[in-house]
Formats: C-alpha cells, sequence, structure tokens
C-alpha cells in the first residue's frame, strides 16, 4: 500500500472513529473506542490511553493489544512517572525508536509487563489544559513509529479531548438528572406515605375514642389502622426499592427485573406477569438504562393506570435486547396537552432510549391501555452471564 493510499485509509478510519465517538455518552467507552481506533491508525502493537487524577496517579489506564490474563498479572494501575508522567506535563509529542534508551525512562517493570522499544506519545489537550495522552509502543514491521504516524494521532487527540469533554458532560447532567428523580421520590414519600400515617393517626385517635362508648366501632377503627399501616409500609418499600435498585452490574438485566417484578407483585397485591427469553446477558451500561425505563413504566402504571394486570416483557439476544411493558388500565390520548407535565417519566424514558441509540415505542389510548417498548442494537460483546 503506497503512501496516499494509506493516507486515504487512515483519514477514513478517523472519520468513521470521529462519527462513531459523537455517539458515545459513556466516558469509559470514548476511551477505549478511541484507544482501539489510534492503534490501529498507528500500527502499533500496543496502545494505552491515560487519564491523570492530578494526584500523582491515574484516574482510567485503558489499554489495547493486551489480554485480560496480562492486564491482571501485571497489577495495579501504573503511576504518572517517568515518560508516561512526561506526557502528560508538556503538549508536545515524543517519538522514540526504544524508550529504554530515553533518560526519563525508570527502567522498571511489572515482571509480567512485556518489553518494548519503538514508542509514540501523544497528549491529549482542550482548552482547559492536557486530560490525558496516548501511549502507543512496538511498531508493527518497522523499527520505530513515523512523522506521519504521529500527525495521525495528534489528529486523533483533537478529536479525542472534544469526545471526552463532551462524554463528562453528559455523565455529569445524568448526575444531575439522578439528584432530581431521587427528588421527585422523596416528594412521593412525603406525598403518599404520610398521608397514609396521617390517616393512621385518626383512625387511631377516633378508636381510643370510641373505645369506651362503642367498643364495636372501635375494632373497625383498629381494623382501619392496620390496613392504613400495611399500605404505608408497602409504599415505602416499593420508594426504597427504587432508591436502591438491585445490583444490575453484576447480576444482568434479567435477574434485576425478577426480583423488582416479585417486590411489586408482594406491595402490591397486583398480577404482574414477567416472560424472559434467551440467555441472561450481562451489558454495562445499557442493562442500567434498561432497569430504569421498565421502573419508570411499571410505576406509572401501578400509579396512573388503574390497572389489574401488567405484563412484563425482555427478549435477550446476542444481537439485540427488546423491552416492553404492558398494562390494562386506563390509558391516556398521547396527543393531549400538558401530557409531558403530568408526572407520567415520559420524557425521562424518552431521553434513556436515545441515550441508547434507539426510540421509545408508546401505544395508548383512553380505555385501551399502555404498552412501552423498545428494541436496543448491540454490538456483539455482551457477555453471557456465568
Amino acid at each position: 500500500m503506497g503512501v496516499s493510499e494509506r493516507a486515504t485509509t487512515a483519514l477514513d478510519a478517523m472519520s468513521d472513529a470521529v462519527l462513531a465517538i459523537a455517539e458515545e455518552r459513556s466516558v469509559d467507552r470514548v476511551l477505549q473506542r478511541i484507544l482501539n481506533v489510534a492503534r490501529e491508525l498507528a500500527v502499533a502493537r500496543y496502545a494505552a490511553l491515560g487519564v491523570p487524577d492530578g494526584e500523582g496517579a491515574f484516574s482510567q489506564f485503558i489499554t489495547a493489544g493486551m489480554s485480560e490474563e496480562l492486564i491482571a498479572a501485571m497489577g495495579p494501575l501504573p503511576r504518572t512517572h517517568g515518560l508516561l508522567g512526561a506526557m502528560l506535563e508538556s503538549e508536545d509529542s515524543y517519538r522514540t525508536d526504544d524508550v529504554r534508551q530515553d533518560p526519563r525512562f525508570r527502567g522498571w517493570w511489572p515482571e509480567a509487563h512485556p518489553q518494548m522499544g519503538s514508542f509514540l506519545g501523544v497528549p491529549i489537550v482542550s482548552r482547559n489544559g492536557i486530560l490525558g495522552a496516548f501511549y502507543l509502543t512496538e511498531k508493527v514491521g518497522t523499527p520505530e513509529f513515523t512523522s506521519a504516524d504521529q500527525r495521525l494521532i495528534e489528529m486523533l487527540a483533537t478529536h479525542a479531548a472534544i469526545a471526552i469533554e463532551n462524554a463528562r458532560l453528559y455523565e455529569r447532567s445524568r448526575e444531575l438528572s439522578s439528584i432530581e428523580e431521587r427528588n421527585r421520590l422523596a416528594r412521593d414519600l412525603h406525598d403518599s406515605v404520610v398521608q397514609k400515617l396521617f390517616g393512621v393517626v385518626l383512625a387511631a385517635q377516633s378508636a381510643a375514642t370510641l373505645l369506651e362508648r362503642s367498643p364495636e366501632g372501635a375494632r373497625e377503627h383498629v381494623v382501619r389502622v392496620q390496613e392504613l399501616a400495611q399500605d404505608a409500609i408497602g409504599e415505602l418499600r416499593s420508594l426504597v426499592l427504587q432508591l436502591r435498585p438491585a445490583a444490575i452490574e453484576t447480576e444482568g438485566l434479567a435477574v434485576a427485573l425478577t426480583k423488582h417484578v416479585e417486590v411489586l407483585r408482594r406491595v402490591h397485591h397486583l398480577p404482574i406477569a414477567l416472560q424472559i427469553e434467551g440467555p441472561a446477558r450481562v451489558r454495562p451500561g445499557i442493562d442500567e438504562e434498561l432497569f430504569k425505563i421498565a421502573q419508570e413504566a411499571l410505576q406509572n402504571a401501578l400509579k396512573h393506570a388503574s390497572a389489574g394486570r401488567l405484563e412484563v416483557g425482555l427478549v435477550e439476544r446476542s444481537d439485540a435486547v427488546t423491552l416492553r411493558v404492558h398494562d390494562d388500565g386506563v390509558g391516556f390520548d398521547l396527543q393531549a396537552a400538558g401530557l409531558r407535565s403530568h408526572s407520567l417519566g415520559l420524557t425521562s424514558m424518552e431521553e434513556r432510549a436515545h441515550a441508547l441509540g434507539t426510540t421509545l415505542a408508546i401505544s395508548s389510548a383512553p380505555g385501551a391501555g399502555t404498552t412501552i417498548g423498545l428494541e436496543v442494537a448491540l454490538d456483539g460483546d455482551s457477555r453471557p452471564d456465568r
């Protein structure tokens, strides 16, 4: 392949990478995607991307070209010293045919660390300073990285800085949304549970008043106290479950959803059918968002739909995951004015679906129930749950 042909191929790859990176919303996924592209563009055997924590260590140090076993054998993350630290102190790139001959090389690697010679270091610089750096080693096919390699990685670093900052801003906005959601739940807790507890107090007072004059009437009020207290406990359990959901990142969506539905059945005494198809899988980042969508859809149905039955469907495949929540309740007019302001959580669910690269499908009509669904395409790297 000639020089001009390789340059064209590299630029095409970079264009595809930039477009793909722009779609990512997770900082970790952005960094891994950028690093994989950098390694391919520079034709390096090994690559790493480090983000400093400001205290002499890396908050993130992502690698490419190394097996999980090798990474585990090398031990903890490296410190920001030697050449690794030097790339975070200057905006200038650095190339050498043998990293071991550089005076900044500390001469120490973990026992399992592969030996490395040729090296290309490129800082990732934004308007606010150096965000991190690319570390590429062991040029494949030739003894050292070229000036053309350096220019390509420097171009990618410019786009990487923008992508990293955008991903960080997005994650911060999601954190704020999470805080707002917790505040909403706190308001629900106050409105529903406190109201029921107030009813408990009134019923207890009435029972005490009637205890001498009308024991039978007092007994009825005591029964009412029991009913109200049970309702309040149910509301508390439901809200606490929303505040502290199952460990989805380790158990996967299917297990977490099963546990959630079981609790809702006990709390609300309502039939909730759950059908799961396909082998259980763990999809970091995706499962959490799908669980929150299912949680919101179920809560809406239980709170607003006056439904007699709910149905939850989850289909897990290697290339996609499909989620569906249906209720036979009162339904609503999708075109009604002010719909979004009625605390139905539709906007929140739609935003989560958009972040997953798909669209939320909503089907409803007055008296005809409601169905919420979406399908998320997967890239094939989701591992079966073991």
